[in-house]
């Protein structure tokens, strides 16, 4: 395989997109279903970016981390699964030399390269559909722990420069996602399909004010979204959102009980 990498500060013609991916159960990185039928799909439409930059649900540090290893491993970030899974490699290359662009963005907030880490599953099992030569770089941004909702969405606002670039920048988690309430079956608690509803809204409203301090949203809000880290990479998404661009939604599903596969397409 070889890969070149169009280094940063080259002109492109058209702004790139920005994504939020529900990703769901790990399984949906080797099942053939409605969800990996979806990525496919748009990763067939989509145009081709010259890099990906993923804020994964998976992936949560003190202060914000890139990747910047030349070749990111896979991670498989869980257990309980059939081997298979396991056995599945995403080898897309990683890129020095975009991590560097990204560090230096913005002062105000300190990103810092990382060699360790890799690419959790929350960004291969949708990528491996979406892009399944592998032949994209990829980088993956960490959630820091320290970080509010609003500040994440701050935060999120100075990655904005990288869509003129021809970064595709992908939130990759779940609108809704409780693992206590989870169902092995297709089926959906009615408390989840309500409140997934009620964001989806928000986000068609272009309400980001709401979306942001979302513990208002609905009394039940918090068995929806009892903790944040999948609900977070929406607001990197919404962050990039601008007054011309259009919205459009995928994979408009909850399942298993508690998990919102919805997807959203920015721009």
């Amino acid at each position: 395989m070889v890969t070149t990498c169009v280094l940063p500060g080259t002109s492109v013609t058209s702004k790139m997109p920005v994504l939020f991916v529900g990703h769901g159960s790990p399984m949906n990185a080797i099942d053939d279903n409605v969800f990996s039928h979806t990525w496919r799909k748009l990763g067939a439409t989509l145009p081709r970016p010259r890099a990906i930059l993923c804020i994964s649900a998976h992936w949560q540090t003190t202060g914000s981390q890139i990747t910047a290893m030349a070749s990111p491993p896979t991670i498989h970030d869980f257990s309980g699964f059939p081997q298979a899974l396991f056995d599945v490699h995403y080898p897309a290359p990683g890129s020095p030399e975009w991590a560097a662009y990204i560090c230096q963005l913005d002062t105000r907030y300190a990103i810092n390269a990382d060699y360790i880490w890799g690419l959790d599953h929350g960004s291969w099992s949708v990528l491996r559909h979406m892009f399944p030569e592998a032949d994209i770089p990829v980088l993956q941004l960490s959630l820091d722990l320290a970080k509010t909702p609003p500040q994440h969405y701050q935060f999120a606002r100075l990655l904005a420069p990288l869509r003129d670039e021809g970064i595709l920048i992908m939130g990759s988690g779940n609108i809704v996602h409780n693992l206590q309430e989870v169902i092995w079956r297709d089926e959906a608690h009615d408390w989840a399909v309500e409140i997934n509803k009620i964001i989806i809204q928000r986000i068609k409203d272009h309400d980001h004010a709401a979306l942001i301090n979302y513990t208002g949203l609905h009394p039940s809000i918090l068995q929806a979204v009892p903790t944040d880290e999948h609900y977070l990479p929406l607001l990197y998404i919404l962050a990039l959102q601008e007054p011309q661009d259009s919205v459009n939604f995928f994979n408009e599903k909850v399942t298993l009980g508690a998990i919102s596969m919805h997807g959203v397409s920015i721009g």
